[in-house]
């Protein structure tokens, strides 16, 4: 079956912004984060680098999400389920999780502790708490970038076989 021109155009569309954002997402994961810890002079100026940039991060995965998982609906070519629909939820639903209900924990645990969080002991029940909600941003993260590599990979897919 071969796919109308518009729908060949939005599959593109698709594969080219789902490729963007997981691009953008490797990009902090691999190098960003990693040489901020490793370049500036205390985990607390990283931290707070980290914390700036990631908001940039969740914000687009929401918008370029439910994008995708919209375009997955559209194009999806006789099938309920699409790598689009499904990628495309992953990302916005993982995001929008990460900087609504996670990031903002993280900030009063931040506050609760008043100073570097490597100040006090690891077996503080902040500091724990602290590394669990670190630990969870990070999986929304890693669950967003699988959503678009869900995305990615199979409208690319879809455009070989058609």
């Amino acid at each position: 079956m071969t796919e109308q021109p518009q729908h060949r155009g939005a599959a593109v569309a698709s594969l080219i912004v789902a490729s963007a954002w997981l691009g953008a997402g490797l990009l902090f994961v691999a190098v960003v984060a990693p040489a901020a810890f490793a370049a500036l002079p205390t985990r607390t100026l990283a931290g707070a680098l980290v914390g700036a940039v990631l908001p940039a991060i969740f914000h687009s995965g929401i918008v370029v999400g439910a994008g995708l998982a919209v375009a997955g609906m559209t194009l999806r070519r006789g099938r309920i389920v699409t790598p689009g629909t499904v990628g495309g939820f992953l990302i916005a639903i993982s995001c929008a999780a990460a900087q609504f209900v996670v990031a903002p924990r993280i900030e009063r645990a931040r506050v609760s502790i008043g100073g570097p969080i490597e100040s006090v002991p690891s077996s503080d029940p902040r500091r724990v708490a602290f590394g669990r909600l670190h630990g969870a941003s990070v999986a929304w993260l890693g669950v967003a970038l699988v959503g678009a590599a869900i995305t990615a990979a199979g409208t690319a897919a879809s455009l070989r076989r058609s």
